[in-house]
């Protein structure tokens, strides 16, 4: 029952958190790996990726800025090509405590992101190419970009929805552009995890709802250290099961 419902709330996050309540990627991480395996986990979330940043690209178009997307997603896919190689012979044991080292990173870059004011973030080509390559290589290895692409859109200054609907298509391209390097290189996408996906889809459209009525009235700060707490705890928990 557990290994059920567990997948189940991740992927009703994970509806949530394409609705533009950012910061929510890694709690979904940490539940589908404590169920279905670090390495194995990565091949069920990304159909729901995929399915869940159509549905945000659907609902956030008119909001996309295209300059800013273009000039982080080359970077990206350069990440995303070395991590498809590093990552396919990795052990599981390895890629677990990978994944969980790269969780808690991802937390700490959170919490400093959150405590800096915008001006001091740099906007620069080498800080735009940083960003954009950890963001690239830690989405193929456990779909951890959040992090990294949250601090390059807060040194954009972009407004909220425009934000939200950049990222949904940057998602989107890229998770897409994974797709089969997960099937044929990796083989984490199969029938079987496919069956599994088709059971979380619901969940995934009940969090986009819900998510989309949230977002306007959510009091940011207090919801970002409490995902900060929860991650961070997930990360753990990760790296010594």
């Amino acid at each position: 029952m557990i290994s059920h419902l567990i997948p189940f709330i991740a992927a009703f996050i994970l509806g949530m958190s394409k609705s533009g309540l950012k910061g929510m990627g890694i709690v979904i991480v940490t539940l589908m790996a404590l169920v279905h395996g670090a390495k194995a986990s990565t091949g069920i979330l990304l159909p729901l990726l995929i399915f869940a940043d159509i549905l945000a690209v659907i609902y956030y178009n008119r909001h996309a800025r295209w300059n800013y997307l273009l000039r982080f997603l080359p970077w990206m896919i350069g990440g995303v090509l070395i991590a498809v190689f590093i990552g396919k012979n990795l052990p599981e044991s390895i890629f677990k405590k990978g994944m969980a080292v790269i969780i808690i990173i991802s937390v700490i870059i959170m919490f400093f992101g959150d405590r800096y004011n915008q001006k001091n973030i740099p906007n620069k080509l080498w800080f735009i190419g940083s960003t954009g390559f950890a963001a690239g290589f830690t989405t193929m290895i456990g779909n951890l970009a959040g992090a990294f692409t949250n601090i390059f859109f807060m040194a954009t200054r972009i407004p909220k929805n425009e934000f939200i609907g950049t990222a949904a298509w940057l998602f989107f391209i890229i998770n897409l552009f994974k797709l089969p390097f997960h099937v044929f290189s990796w083989k984490t996408i199969s029938l079987q995890t496919l069956t599994i996906d088709l059971y979380l889809i619901p969940g995934v459209i009940l969090g986009f709802i819900i998510g989309i009525k949230a977002v306007k009235r959510f009091k940011d700060h207090q919801y970002r250290k409490f995902i900060l707490i929860m991650t961070a705890i997930g990360g753990f928990v990760i790296l010594f099961k």
